[in-house]
């Protein structure tokens, strides 16, 4: 049997692939450093065969009793907010980059033979984009100035709008936000290891992540959860730009799926691989529905027709990739599984703090 450590193991997706590990056989341990931001009512419960150890990434020490006996990691562990990282960067690159340095240098010369490393698809910046005529177009950005006139789309050098397109690894990085820029670091710095290293590495690149279980009072996580806290005590979901913009949605346990199989299959050493839906959504249709699953069709998005600093505005996946080598196939629809959500919301005590969240940004000039 493997013994693995999950380093953010107490967290969303980390308590998804203990469950998802538990259930194929493995032996896990967790390390977690409880951030109040995610943790505010303390440890979560886990099963009674997961050992659990607390400490802080950047602390050598405790970063290598987590590892004594594990033949395999799951680097989970991370800040996690593309707005809070413009503005608390060393916090942000102190926890993913130093962190992650930690984990990988106490690593060296370890019997560990694969570390699967959660990277994000936020390093792609703008995803990929055709003209009329078919020409792709694989790194474009918007510019300052049409954004701020509310031009939220993306245009050719001549005024016609772009179409954009599913996003598949190739596409060049363009990291627009400190978050970005930490999960890139920690994708390369893991591949990298494993080439120099007897162990192999697996990259896989997040879209959004949605599912029971999201830290509801935190508001730099998921979107669908921020939605959820602000539906569930009587407020508007709030939505910058002007809600048309496009994003691909992946359960929590599709994604728990994927580690495993990237642990387990040999194809994927050396690989960044995109884990998504596959689907395009935007996000007003996203709040739409989950007021819905909810019951409060009557509250409808705030559209606030403002640019969030960092933001993109189209990125889904392509997960060719993932089926190819890790024979990954998203199970669990956004359409289907809103309502698992949504009940699950119900026996949650929320605290909404998705105003505290733009107060801090508009204070900093990161809201325009």
């Amino acid at each position: 049997m493997d013994k693995v450590l999950i380093t953010g193991g107490c967290g969303f997706i980390g308590r998804a692939l203990t469950a998802e590990l538990l259930d194929a056989g493995y032996d896990v341990r967790v390390f977690d450093s409880l951030v109040e931001q995610v943790h505010e009512a303390g440890a979560p419960e886990l099963p009674a065969q997961v050992e659990v150890q607390t400490g802080d990434m950047r602390d050598a020490a405790a970063v290598k009793k987590a590892l004594d006996g594990v033949n395999g990691v799951f680097h989970l562990a991370a800040e996690v907010g593309v707005g809070q990282s413009m503005y608390e960067i060393t916090r942000y690159v102190g926890a993913n980059e130093l962190g992650t340095a930690v984990l990988l240098e106490a690593m060296i010369d370890r019997p560990i033979r694969r570390i699967v490393v959660a990277s994000s698809m936020s390093i792609y910046g703008e995803g990929r984009y055709v003209d009329a005529s078919g020409a792709s177009y694989n790194n474009i950005r918007r510019k300052a100035r049409d954004i701020a006139a509310g031009q939220w789309e993306l245009h050719d050098a001549q005024g016609l709008p772009l179409r954009p397109m599913a996003t598949d690894e190739e596409k060049q990085p363009d990291l627009a936000s400190i978050y970005a820029l930490n999960k890139y670091a920690q994708e390369r710095a893991s591949l990298i290891f494993g080439d120099t290293y007897e162990t192999d590495a697996v990259a896989l690149r997040l879209f959004n992540v949605f599912g029971p279980g999201q830290a509801l009072s935190n508001p730099y996580t998921g979107v669908l959860a921020n939605f959820a806290s602000r539906i569930a005590s009587g407020e508007r979901p709030t939505i910058f730009e002007d809600g048309q913009q496009q994003r691909d949605f992946v359960h929590v346990r599709d994604v728990a799926r994927a580690f495993r199989l990237a642990f387990e299959k040999p194809e994927a050493a050396g690989h960044a691989i995109n884990i998504g839906s596959g689907q395009a959504y935007s996000i007003e249709r996203v709040a739409r529905i989950l007021a819905e699953a909810m019951g409060k069709p009557d509250l409808r998005p705030e559209i606030m027709r403002k640019a969030r600093a960092g933001d993109i505005r189209n990125c889904f996946a392509d997960i060719s990739k993932a089926r190819e080598l890790l024979g990954y196939q998203p199970r669990y629809r956004l359409e289907d599984t809103v309502g698992e959500l949504a009940d699950w919301v119900a026996t949650q005590t929320v605290i909404d703090r998705g105003a505290e969240m733009r107060r801090h940004l508009e204070q900093r000039g990161l809201v325009k």
